[in-house]
């Protein structure tokens, strides 16, 4: 394939890879429709019937609960404040621990220092990277409260075992389904396997609409909670006569009438993406396995997995240099996605640190100067915390998102041909 790129050869690609649009023409007329009614939001923060929001974000919730089978859907403002609202709702207290995952977004693990409670990071399964049910029971003591899963990259956790460890303590399982919208374990839909699942409608998930996320759940009391949380709870309890008024400080967690429609439309068109993103990771799938310096992860049996990212094992002992360098190599051979040009090309070596390692927890301070809850945790945050995890993202996980619905067959192969290219001229790179 003649000299590398990263050396001065010529490149396997020479034009940017198609953005991923899934905006359409219904998206636009849904929101011109909302800017011409008058009404953007409908929120009011006092117990009367506009407390729940306008008729877009309405409809959207039940359109939500339905396409999901579940009683309840609450539409806010993102998935971190859903995550946030979640926390709140099953009632978490100052001091109690909540098991989080250390290879996921923050706010899956800052959720619980909201209310004050403690993150307690279990390790990742090595085969799937969603936290690992040994570990998870390893950390549980009598202060632990909940579980946040993460259905990460869009595979479904552990459900069976992890759902009997949260029976067995009396745990809540707060599922954070940002990635995995479609996936499924059996029959069962992701994001509806715990007590409250959590979706995202950030740009750059399978659908959106900017920004937004959703609160499912099928626990009635649960899912006044979320909404009263919502919407200046301290605001709305008296005159609603609520009385369990744990965590009931309230936010400004509402979405506006404009995203919920757009949302509305986003909604139908999941599962064709969903089987969009499956079909071009089955094509990669074929090639990459052929390819001896990277291994392709198995995916869970009995379960659906719908690929926010294409992650991959670095197989070093079979090209003699590092992930980091290999990596750098392929992405020299690629472009830049469309609308996305500033971040570069979309291959990465690992996918975020192990969450522990940032600042906050290292210097273990949250609120004020005395660093409360964190500095009277004996919880550890020291590197070594979760093995896997740090092996993960320090030596062997590679991440690309070069497999969304947008992508054609040659698209992909380019994306292979880099991988392809790199490997036959390694000695370039010794």
């Amino acid at each position: 394939m003649g000299k590398l790129a990263i050396n001065g050869g010529e490149k396997v690609r020479k034009t940017l890879f198609p953005a991923y649009e899934v905006i359409g023409k219904e998206e636009e007329r849904a929101a011109i429709e909302v800017i011409r009614s008058g009404v953007l939001s409908k929120y009011l923060g006092c117990w009367e019937d506009d407390f729940y929001g306008g008729p877009q974000v309405r409809a959207l919730e039940e359109e939500w609960a339905a396409y999901f089978g579940v009683k309840h859907a609450v539409a806010v403002n993102s998935a971190t404040s859903a995550l946030y609202c979640a926390a709140g709702a099953i009632g978490l207290n100052p001091g109690d621990e909540v098991i989080v995952s250390p290879y996921t977004m923050s706010a899956s693990a800052t959720a619980p220092l909201i209310y004050n409670a403690i993150p307690v990071f279990a390790d990742i399964e090595k085969d799937f990277f969603c936290l690992n049910p040994d570990s998870i029971e390893e950390r549980i003591t009598e202060k632990t409260r909940a579980i946040i899963i993460v259905n990460i990259f869009g595979q479904p956790y552990d459900v069976d075992k992890v759902n009997k460890i949260a029976r067995k303590h009396n745990l809540f399982i707060i599922e954070d389904n940002a990635q995995g919208p479609g996936a499924a374990y059996g029959k069962q839909l992701a994001g509806t396997l715990g007590d409250i699942g959590v979706f995202s409608l950030n740009y750059h998930k399978h659908i959106h609409c900017g920004e937004g996320g959703i609160a499912v759940t099928n626990n009635d009391e649960l899912a006044e909670r979320l909404r009263l949380i919502r919407n200046h709870a301290e605001a709305v309890v008296g005159d609603k006569g609520y009385k369990n008024l744990n965590n009931m400080i309230g936010f400004n967690l509402r979405m506006t009438e404009i995203e919920a429609s757009i949302a509305r439309e986003q909604l139908k068109k999941l599962e064709n993406l969903v089987n969009v993103r499956i079909e071009n990771v089955n094509y990669l799938r074929d090639k990459f396995e052929q390819l001896p310096c990277v291994i392709v992860p198995p995916i869970r049996s009995n379960c659906k997995h719908v690929f926010y990212m294409f992650p991959l094992i670095y197989n070093e002992a079979k090209t003699g240099i590092s992930r980091e360098r290999f990596v750098e190599a392929v992405r020299a051979e690629l472009m830049p996605t469309k609308l996305r040009e500033g971040e570069g090309v979309r291959v990465e070596y690992g996918y975020v640190k192990p969450l522990y390692l940032q600042p906050i927890y290292q210097e273990r301070i949250a609120y004020g100067k005395g660093g409360y809850p964190l500095k009277e945790s004996s919880v550890s945050y020291e590197k070594g915390t979760c093995p896997v995890c740090e092996r993960m993202h320090f030596e062997s996980l590679i991440t690309h998102e070069l497999m969304k619905p947008g992508m054609s067959k040659n698209d992909l192969d380019d994306v292979f041909f880099a991988f392809e290219k790199v490997y036959d001229n390694i000695d370039e790179l010794k």
